[in-house]
């Protein structure tokens, strides 16, 4: 949604309060805040006698009236009940008043919740425009700066330079909540100890789900994960990674070191699994090529 459609959008939804509060009657904080707007005595008067005020006037109440540039005159009217709901339609106005609060606090927080999607949205796009842009070194570029890893029992930021000369970089989408994550993982270091000498062009990043970064922590400490992993904090600046990663943890993609996709736990909806990529590892090692996939995608 473009800027001027949002602000033709929030114009809607104000020209609809405003027709609302205009059928119901006043109270004194919205007395207050009219004159405060402008609107003069006189107007303020046809607005009392069609729309009636149902308040009753505290110390406090009065000296906000009296602070907003109400005269003594509409003051006088409305402590004197001039302009008050009759009786028997007070219950019913109050509960018309209480309808609209409701209204527009779920209104208010449908935006709220409109806008942050839509400012996530623009982050993620941003995300991948920044992997797409960075050209030969694209992986290396994007995490430069944002890695850390396990080191006497807390996270440290990672050798960056170690990373720029990797060709082949295998993402792990994992969680310590994921009992089937907590089965491969083992199977997971097991297999990148078992080849790490011999493939240093080979690396695996980790993408924490964990519900918290102490969560994360503990999650690669139990495991004794010994590759990198995004910082906690910077996981949702790296949302364009999770692009090939399907629904679903377990989950690895890998990629050359432009972002390339070679192969991925997932074909379009179908979970294949992270021992698919492990296995399309072991061919390209062997000088093979895995199974052809979408190359043209990034993650």
């Amino acid at each position: 949604m473009g800027r001027r459609t949002l602000g033709i959008s929030i114009a809607v939804c104000l020209s609809i309060f405003a027709a609302r509060a205009s059928q119901l009657p006043l109270t004194a904080k919205d007395v207050g805040l009219m004159v405060r707007m402008g609107y003069s005595s006189g107007v303020m008067a046809q607005e009392l006698s069609t729309r009636h005020f149902v308040d009753t006037l505290d110390s406090t109440k009065e000296a906000d009236l009296i602070k907003a540039g109400v005269t003594p005159e509409l003051l006088t009217a409305l402590k004197n009940g001039t302009y008050s709901v009759p009786p028997e339609e007070i219950a019913r106005a109050r509960g018309q008043i209480a309808a609209e609060a409701k209204r527009r606090a779920l209104e208010a927080e449908q935006s709220r919740k409109f806008n942050t999607l839509y400012q996530y949205q623009l982050a993620k796009e941003r995300s991948v425009a920044q992997v797409q842009a960075a050209g030969a070194s694209g992986i290396y570029n994007f995490v430069k700066g944002d890695l850390v890893r396990p080191l006497n029992g807390s996270l440290v930021h990672a050798d960056d330079e170690a990373l720029s000369h990797k060709k082949l970089i295998a993402f792990y989408f994992s969680a310590h909540w994921c009992a089937p994550c907590r089965k491969f993982t083992p199977e997971l270091v097991e297999y990148y100890n078992r080849v790490k000498d011999q493939h240093p062009e080979f690396e695996v990043i980790f993408f924490s789900l964990d519900k918290s970064e102490s969560e994360m922590e503990a999650y690669m400490r139990e495991t004794n994960m010994p590759w990198p992993a995004i910082d906690y904090q910077k996981l949702k600046e790296k949302e364009a990674l999770k692009k090939s990663a399907g629904d679903g943890i377990p989950s690895l993609v890998l990629v050359d070191q432009t972002g390339k996709l070679l192969s991925s736990t997932y074909a379009g909806a179908q979970y294949l699994g992270p021992a698919k990529v492990l296995a399309d590892l072991d061919a390209i090692f062997a000088g093979n090529s895995p199974p052809k996939i979408a190359q043209s995608q990034s993650p």
